[in-house]
C-alpha cells in the first residue's frame, strides 16, 4: 500500500467518525431537554482527532525506525552473511542494495548489494504492510474509542481544546527541537576544528588563505579577522547606510504624510522588494552594479577599484533591507500615541518639527531595535556576496576595494571535494559558529530594545 493511500484512507476514517459522532451529538441533543457543556462539533472533532492522530503519530515514528528494522531483517538472511565486517564498505553496500530495492538506482557496483536488494525489496514491502496495518487499527479503535464516549455529560470541547493545545506544543517543540540540533551539530563540529587550530589563532589571525595550510601551523593560515571586518564592513556599515535613512524616511512619509489611498498602494510595492528572491539581487549586483561601481571608481582615479567591491555587494545589500527598515520604522511611528503628536501641533509645532522632536524620540527604541534586526539579517546573507563580493580576504577601508565575507567563505569551503576531516572544511563550521553567535547577540539585544519600547507605550 502507497503512504499516499494509507494517508487517504486515515483521513477518510477520520471525516467518517467525525460526521458519525456529530450525529451521535445530534441524536442525543433533540432526545435530551436541557443545556449541554458541549457542540455537536466538538462532539464530532473530538472523534475525528482520536481516529486521525494515533494513526499518524505512529506512521511518524515507524518511519524512523523501520529503516533499522529492514535492515536487520535482511541481515538475518543467509545471504548477508557475504557481507564484510561493520564499516563504511558494508554500508555502501547496503546503502545500494536499499536504493535498488526502491528504484532509486540504475545498477549495482557491488555483486553483493545486487543480490541482497530483492530481499530489501521483500522486508520492505512487509513492513509496510505492518505499518498499514497497526496504523489502519489505531485509527478505527481510536476512533470507536470517542465515539462510545460521546454522551450528554461528555466533556468534549475541554477534550479536544486539549488535543489541540498538545499539537501546538509538539510543533513548538519541534521547532526548538531543530534548532538545538543545529547548534548542537556547529558545536561538535567546531569543537573538531579547535582541536586542530587554536581558538585565538582563529579569533585574532590577520590571514586567511585556507587554500594553503602549513600542517605544522595550520592556524597561521586561517585567521578569521579579515572574514569578520568584511561581513561587518559590507552588511553593517555600506548596506545600513543605503537601507536606514531611505527606510526611515519612507516610513517617515507613510505615516505622516501619504494619504490614506497612497499609503494602500505605496506601502505593498515597497514591500514588494522584500519578496524578491536574493539570487535576483545577486544577477543585478553582478551584472549591473559592480560593472558601474567599477567605473565610478576608475572615473576618480582609483585604480584599485575592483569589479567584486565591497561597494556594489553592500549598495545591493542594502536595497534589499529598505523594507525590512521601513516596515519596523512604520511599525515604531505608528505606535507612538496619537495624544503626543496631537498635542505637539496643538502647541504652535509644525509638522517637521513634531516628527523631529517628538515622534522620532519616541520611537527611537522601536527604529534602534528594528535597525539592529535588519543589520543580523544583512551579515547573514549569501547569495548576494556569492555572486558580487571577492574571495580574497582583506583589510581595507577602501570600499571599491576587493572584500569576502564569513558566507561567502563558507561556501567556498564547502563546496568542491575537499576532504571532510581537513582543518580546511572544519573551518566552515567554526566561522558558521560564530556568526550564529553575532547574529544572536544582534537579536538578543534588539529584542530587548522592543521590548522596552513596548512597555512605555501599552
Amino acid at each position: 500500500m502507497s503512504p499516499l493511500t494509507l494517508l487517504f484512507l486515515i483521513f477518510a476514517l477520520g471525516t467518517v467518525g467525525w460526521l458519525t459522532g456529530r450525529a451521535r451529538a445530534v441524536r442525543f441533543r433533540l432526545a435530551t431537554p436541557g443545556r449541554f457543556g458541549s457542540l455537536p462539533g466538538h462532539h464530532a472533532a473530538f472523534v475525528a482527532l482520536c481516529t486521525v492522530a494515533p494513526a499518524l503519530l505512529f506512521l511518524l515514528v515507524w518511519r524512523f525506525v523501520s529503516p533499522a528494522l529492514v535492515t536487520n531483517a535482511v541481515l538475518a538472511t543467509p545471504a548477508a552473511g557475504a557481507l564484510p565486517p561493520p564499516g563504511l564498505e558494508r554500508a555502501a553496500i547496503l546503502s545500494e542494495a536499499r536504493n535498488l530495492a526502491h528504484g532509486h538506482a540504475y545498477g549495482a557496483f557491488h555483486t553483493l548489494s545486487a543480490v541482497l536488494a530483492p530481499f530489501y525489496a521483500v522486508a520492505q514491502k512487509r513492513h509496510d504492510l505492518i505499518a498499514a496495518a497497526i496504523a489502519l487499527l489505531l485509527a478505527l479503535g481510536g476512533g470507536s474509542f470517542a465515539f462510545l464516549r460521546v454522551a450528554p455529560r461528555f466533556a468534549a470541547r475541554t477534550q479536544v481544546e486539549r488535543l489541540v493545545m498538545g499539537l501546538l506544543l509538539a510543533a513548538s517543540l519541534i521547532a526548538i527541537l531543530t534548532t538545538m540540533g543545529i547548534v548542537a551539530s556547529l558545536l561538535i563540529e567546531s569543537a573538531r576544528f579547535f582541536r586542530i587550530v587554536p581558538v585565538t589563532d582563529f579569533l585574532f589571525g590577520t590571514h586567511w588563505s585556507p587554500q594553503v595550510i602549513d600542517p605544522r601551523d595550520p592556524g597561521a593560515s586561517l585567521g578569521a579577522v579579515p572574514l569578520f571586518w568584511g561581513t561587518f564592513f559590507i552588511g553593517a556599515v555600506i548596506a545600513m547606510i543605503v537601507a536606514v535613512p531611505f527606510g526611515l524616511m519612507s516610513a517617515i512619509y507613510l505615516t505622516q504624510y501619504a494619504r490614506p489611498a497612497t499609503r494602500r498602494w505605496m506601502k505593498p510595492m515597497l514591500e514588494i522588494l522584500a519578496g524578491v528572491p536574493t539570487i535576483v539581487y545577486g544577477y543585478f549586483a553582478a551584472l549591473t552594479v559592480a560593472p558601474a561601481v567599477r567605473n565610478l571608481g576608475v572615473s576618480l582615479g582609483i585604480a584599485s577599484a575592483s569589479s567584486e567591491s565591497a561597494l556594489a555587494a553592500g549598495l545591493v545589500m542594502g536595497v534589499m533591507i529598505i523594507p525590512f527598515v521601513s516596515s519596523l520604522a512604520d511599525d515604531s511611528l505608528a505606535a507612538v500615541p496619537a495624544a503626543m503628536r496631537d498635542g505637539s501641533l496643538a502647541l504652535g509645532a509644525t509638522p517637521s518639527e513634531t516628527i523631529r522632536r517628538v515622534l522620532l524620540p519616541a520611537a527611537l527604541p522601536g527604529v534602534v531595535g528594528g535597525v539592529l534586526l535588519a543589520t543580523s539579517r544583512a551579515i547573514g546573507e549569501t547569495m548576494i556576496v556569492v555572486m558580487a563580493a571577492s574571495g580574497v580576504a582583506t583589510l581595507t577601508l577602501n570600499p571599491f576595494a576587493s572584500a569576502t565575507t564569513v558566507t561567502r567563505q563558507i561556501v567556498d569551503l564547502l563546496t568542491g571535494e575537499a576532504e571532510f576531516e581537513s582543518a580546511k572544511t572544519l573551518a566552515a563550521f567554526a566561522l558558521g559558529l560564530t556568526l550564529f553567535a553575532i547574529t544572536l547577540l544582534f537579536n538578543i539585544v534588539a529584542l530587548m530594545i522592543v521590548k522596552r519600547y513596548r512597555e512605555a507605550y501599552e
